[in-house]
């Protein structure tokens, strides 16, 4: 069980931010995310939307930087995945 998270790469709001997932359950990504207090707004579906202000504290909190194919790689293996077309649709669109 691990929690991964992708360099600061994804522009928005004027930042970059970073994914932070689990290859494993949910569980345990709230759970660290209660812990590191990342707001319950920054979960999308299957990942955290992190700044990129905290990724050098997550990581010191035991994320394990990854690359983002590595990142998507494990995350679609575990079988957490949302893919786009479901991500919409959970969204209304």
């Amino acid at each position: 069980m691990t929690v991964l998270i992708d360099p600061p790469m994804w522009p928005a709001h004027g930042r970059l931010w970073s994914h932070l997932v689990s290859d494993s359950s949910l569980d345990e990504l709230h759970e660290f995310a209660r812990e590191a207090q990342i707001p319950t707004r920054s979960f999308d579906l299957d990942h955290y939307d992190v700044p990129d202000a905290r990724y050098e504290e997550l990581v010191r909190l035991g994320a394990a930087p990854v690359d983002a194919h590595t990142l998507t790689r494990r995350l679609i293996a575990s079988g957490l995945r949302i893919r786009a077309k479901d991500r919409r649709r959970s969204a209304g669109a």
